[in-house]
């Protein structure tokens, strides 16, 4: 992104010409080259209105549409107004000045705004401009992304970006992913495994079936959060919204009070009437709020921008608000802080059978299965039976599987599967059911007699531990897991992760009235993670819903207020660092721009402010503030 935009050279360039003639001026004036009065007095009016003009005849412009249009109070009718006054009393440099570090005040903002739409706007340019579409005669046709269709086959080059979601069908290699989770590290992918629109491809040319069109891509949805991110406002957003709305018209009327009603109280209204219309415009320029309306709003914008550029995506600053706040967090288990993924995580052989006849002869048998189950058991066979010595497989959905290996019959299933495959079982047998243990236990049966049991469970997350603790330690006062597993398994895991409270055995409305429960419980807000699409109304329940991204539903992530983009844990603990700063932030330019301003503003009233001191008030306060509210881009 280029420094200054065009319309920001433009304005730079205005305000150094005019800053150039108001110091010559300034200058010939105090050199005394103007006679104070008579013809000298109306050229330096006429000469320090070309400054004036050159650097705020927008703002005049707005002054006078804001008048024809009947809406008065902002601050180009406070500015206008002033500078007007501020010429009628012969303070021809103060009212030119007022202008001029108005602007400066307002290129600073501009400046700044468009600073803190840097990460945001590297998500923007994660929208590809083309798609290479491979036709029925192996022909490259460039197509718009949204002519994509479901299971097109698309060619990525090597440097372009992925233009929808999809599956890899040639090639491998790595593709960049830092635009959309924040992570330099490039992952890397082969035929059958998913990618995602708006990641960049590496070295190697692939080729992707896509399936889902580009409106409804991983993408498409992002930008689609981001535009919508700027019309949820914080708490603290909508009271600086409502104190501007009331505050304006009150300084304003307080300003022809100021005006007025002294040099008639004085009985010398034509000698005084100078003096107090000067000490009102002074009054005006002090009371111009630009400093809180857009020092906050900026604040809260740079939090969003930071967040996104760590592979956080917060829909509204109001979210960011409540992620400050955070009293509870809730949990689903698998794929939030499990992997989702199954392994073998014990063995146990009965008397005369060996670990690895065991495995393997179970592998045997699911080989031919896509249960995540029957996976994880081949996953962990090193030395498989050969598929050619397989034979009469039979399953029975949500039991178990048997078949014929070599001469033997082998089952593999739950106990009630044995059972009715009339497997034996002896005493010392039943001390290996696996009672003590947590998962799903497979038992493994050869020849009508029990072999084995075979102990899979769920992966827990790296880092979820380090997450979670860290979460607690930045003010979190509860961590309840939620799960539909066992109360054993659920147990083990909370366990494993140093977690004191869970609800196991849960429906997905159950899943609800928990977390409502916990909603009438806690003082501050209450987030909820999670991934499936059975997520979704809990996501949508609680007070902050974060999904995790890359691998969740699109209900889940349409449901939440926070996407993780990498499923990474650790990014709540660091989401939840930049909405503390950004609040304290916005509160730090709140505190310090209202104090400023009032004691200002009784100054200016009683005549010892003058337009210079109105000037620092104004535009050196807003200055000030939205500096403050650009450390939010420091990305560390």
């Amino acid at each position: 992104m280029e420094r200054f935009t065009k319309k920001q050279k433009k304005e730079l360039k205005r305000i150094i010409i005019a800053f150039v003639l108001f110091v010559i001026l300034l200058v010939l004036e105090h050199m005394g080259v103007f006679p104070k009065e008579g013809p000298g007095k109306w050229l330096l009016l006429a000469l320090n209105l070309i400054p004036y003009f050159i650097v705020g005849y927008d703002v005049v412009r707005k002054c006078l549409i804001g008048i024809k249009n009947k809406q008065l109070f902002d601050e180009s009718f406070l500015m206008t107004i002033a500078t007007i006054g501020a010429f009628g009393c012969g303070e021809f440099g103060e009212a030119c000045a007022v202008m001029l570090f108005y602007q400066i005040g307002e290129f600073f903002q501009d400046y700044a705004v468009n600073k803190s739409r840097g990460s945001i706007a590297e998500l923007i340019d994660m929208a590809p401009d083309y798609a290479n579409r491979e036709t029925e005669g192996g022909e490259i046709e460039v197509i718009d992304p949204d002519d994509i269709e479901i299971g097109d086959v698309l060619v990525i080059k090597p440097g372009e970006k992925i233009p929808t979601d999809g599956v890899v069908l040639e090639g491998e290699g790595l593709v960049n992913t830092s635009a959309l989770t924040g992570e330099s590290m490039p992952r890397p992918v082969a035929v059958g495994e998913q990618v995602i629109s708006g990641c960049i491809n590496g070295e190697t040319l692939l080729k992707i079936k896509a399936e889902k069109e580009f409106d409804d891509c991983t993408v498409s949805q992002i930008l689609e959060l981001v535009e919508d991110a700027s019309s949820r406002k914080s708490v603290t957003e909508n009271f600086i919204t409502r104190f501007a709305r009331v505050y304006t018209p009150a300084v304003v009327i307080t300003a022809v009070i100021l005006a007025f009603i002294p040099p008639l109280i004085s009985g010398n209204f034509v000698a005084e009437f100078g003096k107090w219309v000067l000490r009102a415009c002074t009054f005006l320029v002090i009371s111009c709020p630009c400093a809180l309306v857009i020092s906050v709003p900026l604040a809260f914008f740079g939090g969003i921008g930071a967040a996104s550029s760590k592979g956080v995506l917060v829909k509204g600053s109001n979210y960011l608000e409540l992620l400050a706040n955070l009293d509870t967090v809730v949990s689903d288990k698998t794929g939030t802080l499990t992997e989702g993924k199954f392994k073998v995580s014990m063995i146990e052989a009965a008397s005369g059978y060996t670990t690895d006849e065991v495995i393997r002869l179970a592998a045997a048998v699911e080989a031919g299965s896509t249960h995540p189950i029957a996976r994880a058991i081949v996953e962990a066979c090193d030395n498989p039976i050969s598929q050619s010595k397989v034979k009469d497989e039979t399953t029975v959905a949500g039991k178990g599987v048997k078949a014929k290996v070599g001469k033997h019959d082998i089952a593999a299933g739950n106990y009630s599967f044995l059972e009715a495959e009339s497997v034996t079982f002896d005493d010392k047998d039943k001390s290996l059911l696996g009672a003590n243990v947590t998962g799903t236990m497979i038992y493994v049966a050869e020849d009508g007699k029990y072999i084995g049991t075979i102990v899979v469970s769920d992966v827990i997350k790296g880092g979820a531990k380090e997450a979670i603790a860290e979460m607690i330690q930045k003010g979190v006062r509860r961590f309840v897991m939620l799960t539909g597993d066992s109360s054993s398994v659920a147990s083990e895991v909370a366990s494993e992760l140093g977690i004191s409270e869970y609800r196991a055995e849960l429906l997905p409305p159950d899943k609800v009235h928990a977390v409502e429960e916990l909603l009438n419980e806690q003082s501050g807000s209450l987030a909820f993670i999670g991934d499936g699409i059975n997520d979704a109304p809990v996501l949508s329940r609680a007070d902050v819903g974060i999904a995790m991204g890359s691998l969740g539903s699109d209900a889940a992530i349409e449901a939440a207020d926070v996407v993780i983009m990498d499923d990474d844990l650790a990014k709540i603990p660091a989401v939840m660092s930049i909405a503390a700063k950004t609040l304290g932030i916005s509160r730090q330019n709140i505190v310090f721009a209202l104090f400023v301003k009032f004691a200002c503003l009784v100054l200016g009233a009683i005549g010892i402010a003058n337009m210079w001191i109105a000037v620092f008030a104004d535009v050196g306060v807003a200055v000030l503030c939205i500096l403050n509210s650009m450390r939010m881009l420091a990305k560390k």
